[in-house]
């Protein structure tokens, strides 16, 4: 009997061991798109989603975020792919909040493109990005997850799998503590699983995204070759009754053939039979597998097929124990009604929910009320509520420190040609009616490095059903007659009543005005270069808002020396320790008697406190901080900037709070 027991208890604890390792430490949640996915640092509109959002996805039921980051383009590009401080700065507030929620939060690597093949010399670019970001988040929790690359494709998992074992050592040599998640090529599908290696690190998680059948998950996308835009109504299971005939365009295409295979493909059973190559790599490997992302595209498919379609594989995945994620919370993939404004208290897809098993807040109608007060566009970052639409052929960086009227950033906008436009897009729409008819004005600061800058500032109102409506515009000409291009801070304050109407183009067509623009239904706010002649031309602005106050004022008036952007740092700033306990000496020079103003900031650009506000002589000087702000509350683990302002110079520098 003893060794009966023995035995009995050897394989007990064998199963408890095997259970515990594959097991993953979360089991649903969304991707949170469109946020760290921008062409670089400059780019990321931060202020897109707080920490209240995270709170918000955390009240569905989520346990874990996955985060989409462009991170190659969040670094100083080859040779050394050295990461952005300003990226990590806003990184860090997102790990923070994570952290605080308990939620898990996992990095990706979205550097992605589904047209360009994934290049063999990628893992020159992983093995410098991943290092760092390991050095800089080795000692934090286990809340933190990092995912190698998003969908590699038009590379063999064979060739795909040794490059991430090289990547996953560059990241094991400086973090043993983070789980690492990995995946095969060919866009992370469910059939490379069993063509990876077997890798010897136990801390992994095995990703595979789900997206069958394509006919009806993609519909009417227009990234795919050909372009899927002219398929709709594609059922889901497959129905004789209501299936679609092929669209004239793809007529003769790879999508031709898959229709004719729908009937197979489109069915309860195949889904699950596609969904069992991850389940069986699961089982034989026993290895921990999560799905990353699947989804279907709203716009062209019935809302009551598309719910059934989530509920079939998410209620699958889960009875296999496979954790997921779906694609996305917000956007054409997400958990909103379409052709809604997308807004939490007022717009989830409450069937989608329930078929998730995510819990339902409560929802109440939304009517839009007219603005009465002061409107914020930008201010060291675009407001709340306001996402960036813009279009240009050059470089738009909304953290700029080439000497901002005031804070910390300003808006640089260069390399644009005509037709550029740097745009505001309200989130929902705006009512402001109540501004225009009350002496309300468009009131911000510019500066320019040519005299013959000139550049539209316009509203432009919704479209509506109607077919004769078009987006109206109007709009005022900001020219050397309204500010002078030299290279200094000038301040524009213009009347909304001084705007006139200026046409709409739609569609490839161009309408002239008629006296219907809509100041009750604003969409957008942009400033446009509709004329040529932008060769060499650069442009700053900050403070942009609508109000009634011509008060505005002029703080930063230095010549901004053009030819050398390393000039905004000329007060010789030092900070030491930094990282800081608690004191940090802060030295600066003045080359002549200022006044001088040392503040302390959070990253997001809220005041901490204020270290000195005075007139200084020529010189050297120091002031101490304590970490202490003006509320009396010590300065909790962070990243916050240090920022030394006087009349002729500005200079910041970030402080580590350890």
């Amino acid at each position: 009997m003893k060794i009966i027991y023995k035995t009995s208890l050897f394989i007990l604890l064998f199963c408890l061991t095997s259970t515990a390792w594959t097991q993953i430490p979360f089991n649903k949640g969304i991707n949170l798109t469109g946020w760290f996915q921008v062409g670089s640092p400059g780019q990321i509109q931060f202020t897109r989603y707080t920490k209240h959002d995270l709170e918000n996805i955390k009240s569905l039921g989520c346990d874990v975020i996955r985060l989409p980051i462009a991170l190659h383009e969040m670094s100083s590009g080859a040779p050394d792919y050295t990461l952005s401080p300003l990226f990590l700065n806003f990184m860090d507030s997102v790990v923070n909040w994570a952290e605080q929620l308990h939620i898990y939060l996992i990095l990706d690597d979205h550097s992605f493109d589904p047209s360009v093949n994934t290049s063999p010399t990628v893992e020159t670019v992983l093995k410098k990005v991943w290092p760092q970001m390991a050095s800089h988040y080795k000692d934090r929790s286990n809340y933190i997850l990092y995912e190698v690359l998003n969908e590699p494709h038009g590379i063999s998992t064979q060739s795909w799998g040794v490059i991430q074992q090289n990547v996953i050592n560059s990241i094991r040599a400086i973090d043993t503590k983070h789980t690492i998640i990995v995946g095969g090529s060919g866009y992370n599908t469910y059939t490379e699983l069993q063509n990876l290696p077997v890798y010897a690190d136990t801390n992994l998680i095995y990703t595979f995204h789900f997206y069958d059948p394509f006919m009806f998950t993609h519909q009417g996308t227009t990234w795919n070759t050909p372009s899927m835009a002219s398929l709709e109504g594609v059922p889901f299971p497959y129905d004789a009754a209501t299936m679609p005939p092929c669209p004239s365009d793809l007529l003769g295409t790879w999508v031709e053939s898959a229709l004719n295979n729908y009937p197979v493909d489109g069915t309860v059973a195949k889904v699950k039979q596609l969904l069992d190559y991850a389940v069986n790599f699961k089982n034989s490997r026993n290895v921990k597998v999560f799905c990353g992302e699947f989804g279907v595209y709203i716009p062209n498919c019935d809302s009551s097929e598309r719910v059934y379609w989530y509920q079939v594989v998410k209620d699958y995945l889960e009875e296999k124990g496979i954790p997921w994620t779906t694609w996305d919370y917000q956007g054409t993939f997400g958990l909103f009604r379409k052709g809604t404004n997308q807004m939490f208290d007022h717009d989830l897809n409450i069937p989608l929910l329930e078929v998730l098993d995510f819990n339902v807040p409560p929802q109440t109608p939304w009517s839009m009320q007219p603005d009465t007060a002061a409107v914020k566009v930008y201010s060291d970052f675009i407001e709340r509520g306001i996402n960036n639409s813009s279009y240009t052929a050059g470089t738009i960086d909304f953290y700029s420190g080439l000497y901002p009227n005031n804070n910390n950033y300003c808006i640089d906008w260069r390399g644009f040609s005509q037709y550029n436009s740097l745009s505001f897009d309200f989130l929902p729409d705006r009512d402001f009616s109540y501004l225009a008819a009350n002496n309300y004005a468009l009131d911000f600061m510019v500066r320019g490095n040519e005299s013959d800058i000139s550049f539209d500032a316009r509203f432009m109102d919704t479209k509506t059903d109607n077919p004769a409506d078009h987006p109206w515009r109007m709009g005022v000409t900001i020219d050397a007659s309204v500010a002078t291009w030299d290279n200094r801070w000038h301040h524009v304050h213009i009347p909304l009543s001084e705007f006139d109407e200026r046409g709409s183009w739609d569609n490839g067509s161009w309408f002239n005005a008629n006296g219907e623009f809509d100041w009750s239904a604003i969409d957008k706010f942009e400033f446009s270069t509709e004329y040529g002649g932008t060769s060499g031309n650069k442009i700053w602005f900050d403070n942009i808002m609508i109000t009634n106050l011509d008060t505005a004022v002029v703080w930063q008036n230095a010549t901004l020396g053009i030819e050398n952007p390393a000039m905004a740092s000329n007060l010789q700033m030092k900070i030491l320790p930094n990282p800081v306990q608690e004191n940090a000496t802060i030295s600066y020079s003045l080359f002549s008697r200022e006044m001088v103003n040392i503040d302390i900031y959070t990253i997001t650009g809220t005041r901490f406190c204020r270290l000195f506000s005075g007139n200084q002589e020529k010189g050297a000087h120091s002031v101490n901080w304590n970490c202490y702000g003006d509320s009396g509350i010590m300065a909790g683990k962070g990243i916050y900037i240090c920022r030394i302002s006087t009349m002729s110079a500005q200079e910041s520098c970030m402080i580590v709070k350890s």
